[in-house]
């Protein structure tokens, strides 16, 4: 693909992205399907300026429009993008099809206003969001935050103990010519700094590994699932942590899948038969108080509610959802009814544990300072312990400011090096 090419396609995806209203990667899909003709390295080219522009939109966007950068035009973004990343010159950009006034934009690129920008945009964040992380982490902390935010999330796996150890699992990637290094926390986790295409390979295809955040993978270790049991995974969607669960489970006891959307666990079919589980029951829901939820009310064992959320914590990942308006309102109350109903399935003495991949407090400890004033028989559990019992340490890290659960996981990318995460383990009296 010649760079006239490329700065076309860059630029009709962006503005797709940016002028729709499904998902980036629902985008890509959609494009990259009607584009048959272009190889894995030119979509992987125009993936990754994509993603860049989407991080870096505020201010890329003060260059090609100074008064008003979150309205600089999808060409105009990659533009700025190519000549800061790429040193793409006034005749680069003019010749592979930038409309707008290269010598200008060049200009502002080599020689920036030293004015201080304003916080949000120095931090490439909507003002909303930028208000919401100050007021629960200071200045400083959201600064180091909003930076890790902005840098590409690292390919983390997780190994199939059903099928494979870490070791072997890792020594298959080395033969497919992909190495990756264990996970620091997690004990199943294989990490890659760089991308690459690992669905052909026999790894991936012999059902070895999965793409899992290591994070993510924290999430399943609190619910310390045990064999013979039965356990129920609330919001299962595509069902990663439903994978890890059965796999935890050592594919023994009852697996329920749960959820709303009939798309969302039809793509975990293909995935159950590539891990070897035979355990799981996908359920599809109408709703929270649907019958196949009430009948299984006191008899589950561990309920993991992993809580539809604002996606705040996956911005190394998906960008876009900073560009997007948020109901957080409708949010906090959907997440509010979801752990209310999960909470009935529990059994006494069963565990419960709500999750978020949300940086925010709201939906984090206020829905469940709530939850436990509503329930008094349900307490909270330390993670920290949980984990300890795992062999797992994570570092010391401060309280969000006005946060008073102590006993919760709270995982950050620049303290971790995992998506952002909310957990906290209950337990019924």
């Amino acid at each position: 693909m010649n760079n006239a090419a490329f700065f076309v396609a860059a630029s009709e995806l962006l503005d797709a992205i940016l002028t729709g209203v499904a998902p980036a990667d629902a985008h890509m899909e959609r494009y990259f399907r009607g584009q048959p003709k272009l190889g894995v390295r030119d979509r992987g080219r125009i993936a990754e300026t994509v993603y860049a522009c989407l991080r870096r939109r505020r201010r890329l966007g003060i260059l090609t429009r100074p008064d008003d950068g979150l309205k600089a035009t999808a060409e105009g973004l990659v533009a700025a993008w190519l000549a800061i990343r790429q040193d793409w010159s006034v005749r680069a950009l003019a010749d592979n099809g930038y409309h707008g006034d290269a010598t200008v934009l060049l200009e502002r690129v080599r020689n920036p206003k030293t004015d201080p920008l304003p916080p949000a945009v120095a931090c490439d964040l909507p003002d909303w969001l930028y208000e919401r992380l100050l007021a629960h982490y200071g200045e400083a902390e959201t600064r180091a935050l909003s930076a890790a935010l902005n840098e590409p999330a690292t390919l983390d796996l997780r190994v199939n103990t059903l099928k494979a150890t870490r070791e072997e699992a890792a020594a298959c990637l080395v033969e497919a010519g992909f190495p990756a290094e264990p996970t620091p926390y997690s004990p199943s986790g294989l990490r890659r700094t760089e991308r690459a295409p690992l669905f052909k390979t026999p790894c991936f295809e012999k059902g070895l590994i999965e793409v899992q955040d290591e994070g993510s993978q924290l999430l399943s270790l609190l619910l310390e699932p045990k064999r013979g049991e039965m356990i129920v995974d609330f919001c299962a969607g595509a069902g990663g942590k439903t994978l890890h669960l059965g796999a935890l489970m050592a594919n023994s006891g009852s697996l329920y899948a749960l959820d709303t959307a009939a798309k969302r666990l039809a793509r975990l079919k293909p995935r159950l038969a590539r891990a070897g589980l035979g355990n799981v029951r996908s359920v599809v829901i109408g709703h929270e108080r649907d019958q196949r939820v009430l009948r299984l009310a006191g008899k589950i064992d561990r309920v993991l509610v992993d809580a539809p959320c604002s996606g705040t914590g996956t911005l190394r990942r998906n960008p876009d959802i900073k560009w997007r308006p948020i109901d957080l309102e409708k949010l906090l109350a959907s997440q509010r009814v979801i752990l209310d109903a999960a909470a009935t399935l529990v059994k006494p003495g069963g565990r419960l544990v709500y999750a978020t991949c949300s940086l925010l407090r709201e939906e984090n400890d206020d829905v469940v300072s709530g939850f436990l004033k509503r329930h008094p028989e349900f307490t909270a559990l330390s993670a920290t312990e949980v984990l300890a019992r795992r062999q797992i340490t994570l570092p010391a890290t401060p309280l969000p400011l006005g946060a008073a659960l102590t006993d919760a996981l709270r995982l950050l990318p620049h303290q971790h090096h995992t998506d952002g995460f909310f957990a906290l383990v209950m337990q019924r009296a």
